[in-house]
């Protein structure tokens, strides 16, 4: 016969017995321990400091070339708005009727009062009307077709002297204040970039470019925003460095501040 001992041992292992089985239709797994990350590497202080030195070494040169950009600029009153320009020769039909004849191109050269063609005037077949061009220089542009119907004043051809060629530059009113005839001017063409150009003012105009619009603007409505207006000054080469310089060329000036 079995003791009190031996019956609680018997209780003891059922319950363990039951308490596996329990465990085991849970189904649920033992969770693994996450691996523990591995130590931060410190930079070393040799590299830290080559970092710092080479952050102050760009600080600078920022600093530097700024300070250059500066120093140069307060010198200088410089635009973009600028062109190679010359004073016009207008070839223009005398009158109104067929041009008969017309003996020149783009690139040739004309003298004042040389005959460059004739107009056979309208309704008449015996008068006829010559052509003469006004001035000097060469054609640049040339609108002129023989056996073409003209009216009068049409222009036929445009001309100009070459060597006499300079440059318009239009300067911001609140910078004209700068400048002042006889002040060098660098000059660097568009088109001729690599190439140094140099030119003195010649004259400040006395009125702002937007006066001698063949439209202006007119603001009937009392609502009016103020606008810069620009300023043109004619810029005379003094050395173009062998350049074939023609008007309409675009450039940018730098114009000394003390003449």
């Amino acid at each position: 016969m079995a003791g009190p001992d031996a019956a609680s041992s018997s209780t003891a292992t059922e319950q363990k017995h039951d308490q596996n089985g329990a465990n085991g239709s849970n189904g649920a797994a033992p969770v693994a321990a996450e691996p523990a990350a591995p130590p931060k590497k410190k930079m070393k202080r040799s590299s830290r400091i080559a970092l710092i030195i080479i952050g102050i070494i760009a600080l600078l040169a920022a600093l530097g070339f700024g300070g250059a950009y500066f120093l140069y600029s307060s010198k200088f009153v410089t635009t973009d708005n600028a062109q190679v320009d010359g004073d016009k020769i207008s070839i223009n039909a005398p009158m109104t009727g067929t041009l008969t004849s017309w003996s020149i191109n783009q690139g040739s050269s004309v003298k004042e009062n040389q005959a460059v063609g004739r107009i056979q005037v309208q309704g008449s077949m015996q008068s006829q009307k010559i052509i003469k061009a006004p001035g000097n220089g060469t054609v640049a542009v040339n609108n002129g077709v023989e056996g073409s119907f003209v009216t009068a004043g049409k222009e036929l051809a445009t001309a100009y002297d070459f060597s006499k060629i300079y440059v318009t530059a239009r300067v911001d009113e609140t910078d004209v204040q700068d400048v002042h005839p006889g002040a060098q001017v660098d000059v660097s063409v568009d088109a001729f970039s690599s190439t140094p150009v140099t030119g003195v003012v010649q004259e400040i105009q006395g009125s702002a470019a937007g006066v001698f619009s063949l439209f202006p603007e007119s603001n009937s409505s009392g609502n009016f925003q103020k606008v810069t207006q620009v300023i043109p000054i004619k810029i005379a080469f003094t050395n173009t460095n062998g350049l074939a310089l023609v008007p309409g060329m675009n450039v940018t000036v730098h114009i000394h501040k003390n003449p």
